[in-house]
């Protein structure tokens, strides 16, 4: 009943938003406190929800539900969570709740906060059920859940492109959402079951290689866009680049994971010989973002789209470990999901701040000297970013090594000269991570500070420290203890290669 909980209170806080303003909750501000308390309420069941995990047996589903949805046709409402499912079902939760702290002082332009608030609250609701369903109908139902609202945080509350970049956001992800959907019901109708459970346990069994490599194919690209993957990234930047910092800090904290989730969680074990076949082109594809993302980031002049790029070549490198095929590389593949949430997050906060108090976020614009005239956000922002371009030590460093690790070691069924060659490329990457952050840095954080000052531009809010710290906390934990999230990975992890 857990998971029911977790998700009834933010859709039943989204519902309480429809009653009369008059009548309940006059005021954006209280408005505004109402989603931090509903929010609040959730992390605290999610937390529950890991308190009652049994960590000794990682690889079993638990706390599940199992209840018939519609016998005719086989859908049950089946919901679970195992040690994949569930380090993203607590970063959802985390992530929402501070998005709301961030907005009681820092509220989006745009005003209609009751209906950002239920918006941000219905989200929720489908990341959530995304990573804890486990019948293939529910799974897409609670995948598309999440788009209305997202289209509707940037259309409504974004920058002076919004309208373009929601459309794009919408199309590229409907699409993505039919190609999925075939895909899917293909090895439901194939394997005479929806269960996600049992596809996983039977390893393709049932299924012949044609429908394996057929379903693996509309099903990746469906989650390639989601996540997104070279070349079908380009509704990325514009909708992080337009998005309000809250809706930017969603997207790359948790939608972008869906996609990446989806693949490991059924197309791998569902469909392994399609797996096999498919998985030096997505490989080819993941080294392309990975070059292709810190070459762009190069050449952007502003913050926000630069750190949009960035999440390119990140997710490339989630990609890459995912497309080895071997437990070390699906573990670097869910650590670099999470550690991608934890700092894109906090780098899309800052961003959101650095705007708030410059008015523009062009690198050309905002001048030199951060840390003489703002030396607490330009260290906050010094500190995400040395995370994101992967410093050992800090969340950001383990998920790209692994992946690395495991190209240079990818599947026995696998071309081992392709993947070094994939891993050569990767490093490259990693390398031109290190430089587009560092040439960020020295812009905005050190040389002689601009003629003019905003005023207040050194002073940093306490919901923004609130927002923040538990980030860079986390950024820290997972980074000097990696075994923490590792232990949690790798008993499923290797469930979904046969083993035990």
């Amino acid at each position: 009943m857990i998971f029911l909980l977790m998700m009834a209170i933010p859709l039943l806080g989204a519902l309480a938003l429809l009653l009369p303003a008059g009548r309940f909750l006059p005021g954006e501000t209280a408005v505004r406190r109402f989603g931090l308390g509903v929010s609040g309420a959730t992390l605290l069941v999610a937390v529950s929800a890991v308190t009652a995990f049994d960590f000794g047996d990682p690889a079993r589903m638990q706390l599940e539900i199992d209840r018939s949805w519609s016998p005719a046709i086989g859908l049950r409402f089946h919901l679970g969570m195992d040690g994949i499912s569930l380090p993203l079902v607590l970063l959802t939760a985390l992530l929402t709740f501070l998005c709301f702290v961030h907005t009681i002082k820092h509220p989006p332009a745009g005003g209609r906060t009751r209906l950002l608030t239920a918006l941000l609250l219905v989200l929720e609701v489908g990341l959530l059920g995304t990573f804890t369903a486990l019948d293939l109908v529910l799974f897409f139902v609670f995948f598309e859940v999440v788009l209305i609202p997202m289209y509707a945080i940037i259309a409504i509350w974004g920058g002076a492109n919004r309208r373009p970049a929601a459309t794009k956001f919408i199309l590229y992800t409907l699409l993505g959402s039919g190609l999925l959907l075939v895909g899917m019901l293909l090895v439901g109708v194939q394997a005479g079951t929806l269960d996600m459970t049992v596809l996983a346990d039977r390893h393709g069994e049932g299924l012949t290689r044609g429908v394996q490599i057929t379903a693996f194919l509309l099903m990746g690209l469906g989650f390639a866009i989601k996540a997104p993957m070279w070349p079908l990234h380009t509704w990325l930047p514009a909708a992080h680049t337009e998005a309000p910092t809250v809706g930017s800090v969603l997207l790359a904290g948790t939608l972008l994971k869906m996609g990446t989730y989806g693949i490991i969680r059924i197309a791998l074990p569902a469909t392994p010989e399609g797996a096999v076949f498919w998985a030096p082109w997505l490989g080819l594809f993941a080294v392309v973002g990975i070059v292709y993302g810190a070459l762009a980031c190069l050449a952007q002049t502003d913050l926000k789209r630069m750190i949009a790029y960035s999440s390119v070549g990140h997710m490339g490198f989630v990609l890459l470990g995912i497309a080895t095929l071997t437990p070390v590389g699906v573990n670097a593949a869910l650590f670099g999901n999470v550690a991608h949430g934890l700092i894109t997050g906090l780098l899309f906060f800052l961003a959101g701040s650095v705007k708030d108090r410059y008015g523009t976020g062009d690198l050309r614009e905002l001048g030199g000297g951060m840390l003489t005239t703002a030396p607490r956000l330009a260290g906050v922002l010094t500190f995400a970013s040395v995370a994101s371009l992967g410093l050992p030590g800090l969340a950001g460093f383990w998920g790209e090594m692994l992946a690395l690790l495991g190209a240079y070691r990818p599947n026995g069924d696998l071309p081992r000269g392709v993947f070094l060659a994939f891993m050569v490329a990767g490093a490259l990457g990693a390398l031109l991570t290190a430089a587009y952050f560092l040439r960020m840095l020295a812009k905005i954080t050190h040389g002689p500070p601009p003629a003019s000052v905003p005023d207040g531009a050194g002073r940093v809010s306490a919901y923004e420290y609130a927002a923040w710290t538990p980030l860079i906390a986390l950024t820290l934990l997972v980074g000097l203890w990696p075994k923490t999230l590792l232990d949690v990975t790798t008993g499923p992890v290797r469930a979904l290669f046969g083993g035990g």
